[in-house]
């Protein structure tokens, strides 16, 4: 192994000194740390948003989904990306809009800002809610991360994990935002031909379709069924689920952030084409790895691992290219794997610092050491919930995405789309819109529909009841 260990050094170096070269082009200002001056190009925005999707959720989740479930996931990619699509053509263009004609920095700045007046209820709660569903969702991507470091060097997941929290601290103290789009652009290029040459491998060694699909049926022949049985609501609400949990991107305040730093309302048109253009393969890819990986590894559930891992099948990539890759190009995909978990955790953990010294501790908004010191205590928290969590990847990144969308994302298509709103009502809404999917998640239609379409549901019921005569006693638009 000692090649892969040499080019997963190497690789990992080069797609760091990538984001450590934006120091050049840094501003000492949190404005630069942030939202990298409002001057990113529509190529670099759509790759970063690309690498954002397709971290932890989609190189570990979403190829351990495939794993278990079979075919049927094919329709988690088809929603998501329809999703995804119609937030990108009503959503994303306004966003950059109406951050920089107020100059927001944060989502929640600009959900609580209205004709140029801060509603402080709205921007700290809105801070809050970031904080801690983002935190979340970072310690999804170091558990993400240290994953290719359990399978190349066989170290248990809190080693891993503590050094992925290193990782983010130095990545996001090079260049702040700006490094991390840089850096997410390199590890994209290298996930995608990771990605490419397992497929062609697994080809070679399985066969194409006819012979993949004919060795699932003989494992299982649940893993051929198109769609999953004993839906409680029916295939329709299956997949407006999956559509929801697609459009629940306009919700993501590290993928808004892209947006909010793009260079102009015109690049964002730009960016939706090379954005699709990287994404569906992407997605594509990641299912026909998962369905491989349980062609090539069916007794992995089975398995012993390393101590720490609660959901063996989220091995599934690592150990695929352990298994089918020449050794010097296993440690080249684990680095681009471990870069892209951990170039999206630190995009997490500065907007989290964002969203205390901007939204929560106002006072702070303009000291570039107050951004840094909040990015090393969001950091060791992130560390904290990926050290003791009970979930898997999979689990943490679907809670707190969908919670982020169904809180913030519901008040911000209110937003976006000039509806009035009052503060009492926005409230309602987040907290009937992060609620419901919290308790949707523990309930037994949690794998009938997905959770965030519930939570979206909830908040505009709210929503729907404060418009009638007298609740709604002073509308903001």
């Amino acid at each position: 192994m000692e090649p892969a260990i040499w080019s997963f050094s190497l690789l990992l170096i080069l797609i760091t000194l990538a984001g450590a070269i934006s120091f050049i082009r840094r501003r000492r200002t949190t404005g630069d740390y942030l939202v990298a001056s409002r001057q990113v190009k529509p190529w670099l925005s759509a790759l970063s948003a690309v690498a954002t999707n397709n971290s932890g959720f989609m190189f570990i989740g979403m190829i351990a989904f495939s794993y278990r479930v079979g075919i049927e996931s094919v329709w988690m990619a088809v929603g998501w990306i329809l999703g995804d699509l119609t937030a990108w053509f009503f959503i994303h263009p306004r966003v950059r809009e109406q951050s920089g004609r107020i100059k927001a920095k944060t989502l929640a700045g600009l959900l609580g800002n209205h004709d140029g007046r801060d509603d402080r209820v709205l921007i700290v709660l809105g801070g809050v809610i970031t904080f801690l569903f983002l935190g979340i969702y970072a310690a999804g991507q170091f558990k993400a991360g240290s994953l290719a470091l359990v399978a190349l060097f066989g170290w248990d997941m809190w080693v891993g994990i503590s050094i992925a929290m290193v990782v983010v601290v130095i990545y996001s103290f090079a260049g702040g935002i700006r490094a991390t789009i840089w850096t997410d652009a390199a590890q994209s290029l290298v996930m995608i031909g990771s990605m490419v040459m397992i497929l062609i491998m697994s080809w070679l060694t399985i066969g194409g379709p006819s012979e993949l699909f004919a060795n699932l049926r003989a494992q299982d022949p649940a893993l051929m069924s198109l769609f999953p049985a004993n839906l409680e609501f029916g295939v329709l609400f299956y997949l407006l689920g999956m559509m929801a949990g697609g459009f629940g991107s306009m919700g993501q305040p590290q993928i808004m952030v892209r947006f909010m730093a793009i260079e102009s309302v015109k690049a964002v048109k730009k960016a939706r084409i090379w954005y699709f253009t990287w994404f569906v393969p992407f997605f594509a890819a990641s299912l026909g790895v998962g369905l491989y990986s349980r062609a090539l590894l069916p007794n992995l559930p089975d398995r012993q691992v390393a101590e720490g891992i609660t959901e063996p099948t989220e091995l599934a990539l690592p150990l695929v290219t352990l298994e089918m890759l020449p050794t010097f190009f296993v440690g080249i995909s684990l680095a681009g794997l471990f870069a892209a978990t951990m170039s999206t955790a630190d995009s997490q953990v500065i907007v989290c610092s964002g969203s205390v010294t901007q939204d929560i501790q106002p006072r702070w908004k303009d000291s570039y050491i107050a951004s840094k010191v909040a990015t090393i205590t969001i950091a060791a928290l992130a560390l904290a919930v990926a050290l003791y969590a009970p979930e898997g990847v999979f689990g943490l990144v679907l809670i707190a995405w969908s919670a982020l969308a169904a809180s913030l994302g519901s008040v911000l298509i209110l937003r976006v789309l000039h509806q009035p709103y009052s503060t009492r009502t926005a409230v309602a809404m987040m907290f009937a819109g992060f609620g419901t999917v919290l308790l949707w998640h523990i309930s037994p239609y949690n794998d009938d529909v997905f959770k965030l379409l519930p939570g979206l549901a909830a908040a505009f019921f709210v929503y729907l009841c404060a418009r009638l005569p007298g609740w709604l006693t002073q509308p903001r638009s």
